[in-house]
């Protein structure tokens, strides 16, 4: 008998199938930047949120990386540029898109990345003329950085060909190169307080470089708008200064379900005193109409969350 009690038990195992086990990958950007500390952040909220998935963080070289690997489903949210995302979707090879990216959806806007230029005070670099002949970091290979670093250089009329030496970097490296006295400047687009800068200006004294109002006017793309850098937002900055931003996005793809972006999106919003931990930036996240608004469809699970909100 007890046999075949345990034959009946391993048929009736047998005949119920296996949960396939749900993978969410969050793909961010370097650690030293702010899209990381944020996916560790949605890691958590995502794992209370989405309790039979196994949620992972992964560093990446942010937007342009990010969006390939989500259009070949190996990741299942990443953080982005809104310009990247635009440019993704319109295939731009020279962007680092060699085709239409047509598999992204939407998940929501989120804060803004501004487009931090940072000389060191010795270099004397006081304006973005200044940085002819000198040595500059423009961003990791077809980063979102690097993409914004050739728009904003770009309307200043500098080529990278202006300067004495062009390396191609990630913050954390751009910034140790900065500290030996083997840079002169930077470009970072990130959330304010990125980790990189604070740490550069705790070390040596420094200087943003200030980007006109005309010469965002100039740039003649919606997704960069006029900003300012607050006084005080890193040690030694005295005064505020103008700059230029670009609307950060969370991206997800075509393949994950519409219950699983539906759970991302609303869990995000309901836990942004969490995010906030994690970074300041994410005191700019909000839930408006803007959340909804991007450059890529929105994905049908994110849109019944801002339906159920009424703000689509």
């Amino acid at each position: 008998m007890r046999r075949l009690l345990l034959g009946v038990a391993v048929l009736m195992a047998a005949a119920v199938p296996a949960r396939a086990e749900q993978f969410v990958t969050i793909l961010t950007g370097g650690t030293s930047g702010v899209y990381y500390p944020l996916g560790v952040a949605l890691s958590t909220i995502y794992g209370k949120a989405l309790p039979d998935a196994k949620v992972t963080v992964q560093s990446t070289k942010a937007s342009v990386e990010n969006l390939n690997l989500l259009q070949q489903g190996r990741g299942e949210l990443a953080f982005s540029l809104g310009d990247s995302v635009g440019q993704a979707w319109a295939g731009n090879a020279e962007a680092g898109f060699k085709a239409k990216l047509d598999k992204l959806r939407a998940v929501a806007a989120i804060y803004p990345n501004y487009i931090q230029i940072v000389a060191t005070a010795e270099s004397g670099i006081k304006s973005l003329a200044d940085l002819k002949g000198k040595r500059v970091s423009v961003g990791a290979p077809k980063s979102g950085t690097e993409l914004n670093a050739r728009v904003v250089f770009g309307a200043a009329g500098v080529a990278y060909d202006d300067f004495a030496k062009t390396e191609y970097l990630p913050f954390g490296e751009s910034v140790d190169l900065m500290k030996n006295r083997q840079l002169d400047a930077t470009l970072l687009s990130a959330g304010l307080g990125v980790a990189a800068i604070r740490d550069l200006s705790s070390s040596i004294d420094i200087v943003l470089v200030p980007v006109p109002s005309a010469l965002v006017e100039k740039i003649g793309d919606p997704a960069f708008v006029e900003a300012t850098i607050p006084a005080n937002t890193y040690r030694g900055q005295a005064e505020a200064v103008p700059g230029v931003a670009v609307r950060n996005f969370l991206i997800t793809h075509s393949g994950v379900s519409d219950e699983t972006a539906y759970l991302m999106t609303k869990s995000l919003f309901e836990n942004l005193d969490t995010m906030v931990a994690a970074h300041a930036a994410a005191k700019s996240i909000k839930l408006d109409a803007g959340a909804a608004k991007a450059p890529v469809p929105l994905h049908p699970g994110a849109a019944r969350y801002y339906q159920e909100k009424g703000i689509q």
